[in-house]
């Protein structure tokens, strides 16, 4: 029996189907808008269980979102034609991607976007409204797992770089008691610069240092004043680099 226009036939059984009604602008309006809605739904799983900020997932985001309205036109293009679905994939086989995911996890949100997209376009409300809850309850499961997994690693704050000026006398040999007052108040303690001074008379040691946590600056300079030899010491202001 010849096959009529506006039906299609089973693969299965052989039989002829009529082909479902056409929709109406407020049926494709209603399904892009659930599939919006349901994108961004899907978006918001997305950006709640990842560690980017808002500016960086937003561009995957709106990925997300505009997959799912373009899907539920796909689905209402193609509806039961099979023939048609054929057509549509050769047509799309021709577009290429060069974005490389950076996370494979990634790649499950967008499937997710085309999921909900494909039954909002389909008319499968219900199962896109109770996918998408569990989807993203899952997701958070996960992500709040893999965060649980790391070790805290307690951040020290390590005081800045100083700079001490010592003068000493030519021919006296300060090592061992510099090293001894030093070690009182300050650590990381380095000898940075040698200069002579006074004509040669005397030597301006220069070394950078951080103070230990509760030494003061005062303390430091006193005990290098009485240290035997030492005919001065200057503080420098602190520097900001680490």
């Amino acid at each position: 029996m010849p096959k009529h226009a506006g039906e299609a036939t089973n693969p299965f059984t052989d039989t002829v189907q009529p082909e479902p009604p056409p929709l109406t602008p407020e049926d494709i309006a209603l399904r892009l808008t659930l599939a919006a809605l349901f994108g961004i739904a899907a978006g918001l799983a997305y950006f709640l269980t990842q560690r980017k900020t808002r500016a960086q997932a937003a561009s995957f985001v709106a990925t997300m979102v505009l997959l799912a309205i373009l899907l539920g036109m796909v689905s209402m293009v193609i509806g039961t034609n099979i023939a048609r679905a054929f057509a549509l994939v050769g047509a799309l086989s021709i577009v290429r991607f060069r974005t490389v995911v950076e996370d494979t996890r990634d790649t499950a949100f967008v499937i997710f976007a085309v999921v909900v997209g494909m039954a909002a376009g389909a008319g499968a409300y219900l199962v896109a409204a109770v996918g998408i809850p569990i989807v993203g309850f899952v997701a958070w499961l996960l992500a709040y797992w893999g965060r649980s997994g790391e070790k805290a690693v307690p951040k020290v704050q390590m005081r800045p770089a100083t700079t001490v000026v010592v003068r000493t006398g030519i021919g006296l040999d300060l090592t061992e008691a510099l090293t001894t007052t030093f070690a009182k108040h300050a650590e990381g303690v380095e000898l940075t610069a040698v200069v002579t001074v006074r004509q040669g008379t005397a030597l301006d040691l220069t070394y950078t240092l951080r103070l230990r946590e509760g030494a003061a600056p005062l303390a430091l300079i006193g005990d290098l004043n009485r240290t035997e030899g030492v005919q001065g010491a200057e503080w420098k202001a602190e520097s900001k680099r680490d």
